[in-house]
């Protein structure tokens, strides 16, 4: 049995779409966030206190873009993966991972300066850098989208991975900056049955395990 260690909404997302989409059985266990914080017993079972943590018998995963690599070669065959030998490889590979290195990372800079440091702590300004950085990668990087399509000419996990972001933007109130191709492209992947599961098994999850849902704070217009 698959088990994946997961906050609601943050990137453990990816991994459990991916399972949705694949109709594997999983357990979900819910912490709340973050978890080196707010469950500090969980450092026990992942020493970083990082989510996701993801468990197959005797492999432990951290990485959610890894996860979800993982996950459709290892538990595949599955139209969530490219193959080598298809047109699609080298674009599926740029991005899975373009949807966490790039579009992820500066996000979290803007969810920790914007919404969760102290006030006095706070950096409105490096905040604000880092969110138009991510709103000009997010423009370039997807204009490449033949009609807004998928990353890959079809729906890959590649799509997942980028897809948290998207998530994660409308968290932070950076939606608001979409262009409309990427309106387009996010509301077909939020549109998928795969996704819909995933929230839903995340919100029955939390209320089962009685966790608190995972604390974006107010939205912030950038």
């Amino acid at each position: 049995m698959l088990v994946l260690h997961h906050c609601s909404d943050a990137r453990s997302f990816r991994p459990l779409w991916v399972m949705e989409e694949m109709g594997l059985p999983y357990e979900l266990r819910m912490l709340p966030f973050p978890p080196r914080v707010a469950a500090s017993t969980y450092l026990s079972t992942n020493p970083l206190g990082t989510i996701p943590l993801l468990e197959d018998g005797d492999v432990r995963m951290t990485e959610s873009a890894a996860i979800c690599q993982y996950l459709v070669s290892r538990h595949g065959p599955s139209p969530l993966d490219v193959a080598p030998e298809e047109p699609g490889y080298a674009a599926f590979l740029n991005g899975l991972h373009f949807g966490e290195a790039t579009l992820t990372f500066p996000q979290t800079l803007v969810l920790r300066y914007r919404r969760l440091e102290p006030p006095e702590r706070r950096l409105p300004e490096v905040a604000d850098d880092y969110a138009r950085w991510f709103l000009s990668r997010l423009r370039k990087g997807l204009s490449g989208l033949e009609g807004g399509f998928y990353a890959a000419g079809r729906f890959t996990a590649a799509d997942v991975s980028i897809g948290y972001a998207l998530l994660l933007a409308t968290k932070l109130g950076l939606d608001a900056q979409f262009t409309p191709d990427i309106r387009d492209y996010w509301a077909r992947l939020s549109d998928r049955p795969g996704y819909a599961r995933s929230q839903a098994a995340q919100d029955a999850a939390l209320m089962t395990q009685h966790v608190t849902p995972t604390d974006f704070g107010d939205r912030v217009s950038s």
